[in-house]
Parts: C-alpha cells; structure tokens; sequence
C-alpha cells in the first residue's frame, strides 16, 4: 500500500515541518528576485483532520490552543486559518504545497510533484479552491506525476538561480534515508546555491546519528540540525520525534529557529521527556 499523508495530517511533526518551510520561504523572499519552490512528495495539499482520534489533536490542535510570541509561530497559525476561510473548512489542514502557493509572489513560481494520481488530482483541486493558477508549463504552479526523487534532476537549476527543494518522503522504504542524502547530493551538484530541506522522521536517536555522519560525508555544504522529539528518543516503536537537515540554510534561519523552536516544544510537549535542538551538522 502507497502512503497517504492523510493518516498523519497536522501532527507535531506537521508542525515543526510547516513553521520551518514558511520560515525559509520568508527568507527567500527578503530578496526582490523571483525564486522556484520544488516539492519532491507534494501529496493531496488539503487533508481533513476532523476525525476525534487524528493525530492532529496533539500538533495543531494544541499548538492552536497556545499563544504564540515568535513572529515565525504566529505567521504560520495566520497562514492556517487564512486557508481555512479559503476553502470554508474548519477542519481542514494545508500541507506543504497550498502553504508555499500562498507565499508565492508574482515573481516565483513552483513544481509539486507527486506520485500517486489519486493525490495528484486532488492537489490540483485544493489549489483551484485556493484561487492558485496551478496547470501547465506556463502556470506559477505546476504539477506533475512521478517519482520526486527521480524529477528533482529535471528541474535543477532553474531558470532563476535561487530556490528551495522540500524533501519529504514517507520513509516506507529503509532506502528513503539514502535516496534523500543522493538526491541533495545530486542536487548541489546542479545547483550549489539552492536552499535543500530534507524532513526525516526520529524513532531511534542512533538511527538519525548514524544518517547524519553518511549525510554529511556525502554533502559538502553547511548544513543546519533542526529536531523536535516529545517523546524518548530510544525507542523504534513510534515517531518519536521530527526532524529537517536544511542545507545552504538562509541568512539568519538558524539564529532565529533558536528562538521559536524552544517555544514550540513548550507549546506541544507533555512530558518531561519532550526537548529540542538546533546546530550545525
């Protein structure tokens, strides 16, 4: 069975990716020149996270329920509920692609790719419902089908020299670890000024180390840790924790994740066992 996001929509690892994704989109768009988004694992773009039991409960629900002093955490529950009021939904959950087409400016533009035609279909419904000119080849959004790791060499470089690629596999298969650190690699190789973001998940702690050492043994460029875990790190039974490797971060990225990332886990943490953790890798 192929993965489908919508079992997972909107839980703390959502969270902590999505904050994180706006955050580097803003970064980018300090600068007036236009950039690409590319979105390797783009999924159906709108999930709904009604359901009691959802997983949404313990990561937008109760980040919703907070109050938010970084400007990165309020912008990102802005966002949510402007898309909300677009699509007259309540319950709903932006992912990734509707969150950056909302962040687009004329001038940029982005490709989400996704695998399975039923998701296809329905991203391009969600951005029809958003009033996004998703399409073809001249359209500020584009879809297309495949395999994300395979089309990312297609769309590197872009024809405006700055950019960001958002990596976010479901990890159904052991290889995904291995397929992001080659597809970054290969994406550097193309394109070495691109901001890349790979989102992983922490089941083990020893696990994610040991991806780190052959991450960066494979990619020569700065690369920044961001992690959250609100659960023990030693154990594979669960998603522990979330993290992202965020290589050729922008500007400032970093100092400021230091800020809000600590505010997050305090806003979704319950138990002692919650931290986070932003470094170099």
């Amino acid at each position: 069975m192929k993965y489908r996001h919508a079992y997972h929509a909107g839980n703390f690892a959502d969270v902590h990716k999505h904050v994180t994704l706006l955050a580097l989109l803003s970064a980018l768009k300090r600068k007036d020149k236009g950039f690409l988004y590319l979105d390797t694992h783009a999924g159906r773009g709108v999930y709904d996270v009604s359901t009691p039991a959802a997983e949404s409960a313990a990561g937008v629900g109760r980040f919703e329920h907070g109050e938010h002093s970084a400007p990165e955490l309020r912008h990102y529950g802005q966002v949510l509920q402007a898309l909300r009021a677009v699509h007259g939904n309540a319950h709903c959950y932006a992912g990734s692609p509707l969150l950056a087409a909302r962040e687009l400016r004329p001038q940029d533009r982005a490709v989400c790719i996704e695998l399975l035609g039923a998701e296809a279909h329905a991203l391009a419904q969600a951005l029809a419902a958003s009033a996004v000119d998703a399409g073809g080849e001249g359209a500020r959004v584009r879809i297309e089908r495949g395999d994300g790791f395979e089309l990312l060499r297609a769309q590197l470089p872009p024809a405006e020299r700055r950019g960001l690629t958002f990596i976010d596999p479901p990890y159904e298969e052991r290889n995904d670890f291995e397929r992001v650190t080659a597809a970054v690699a290969e994406g550097l190789r193309r394109f070495p000024t691109g901001v890349f973001a790979a989102w992983y998940p922490i089941k083990d702690a020893r696990d994610a180390s040991a991806w780190h050492a052959a991450y960066a043994a494979a990619v020569a460029a700065e690369t920044l840790v961001s992690e959250l875990w609100l659960y023990p790190r030693d154990s594979r039974v669960a998603l522990n924790g979330s993290g992202l490797l965020i290589t050729n971060p922008p500007y400032l990225v970093g100092e400021r994740m230091q800020t809000w990332l600590p505010e997050l886990e305090s806003c979704l943490a319950t138990s002692a066992g919650a931290g986070c953790v932003v470094r170099m890798l």
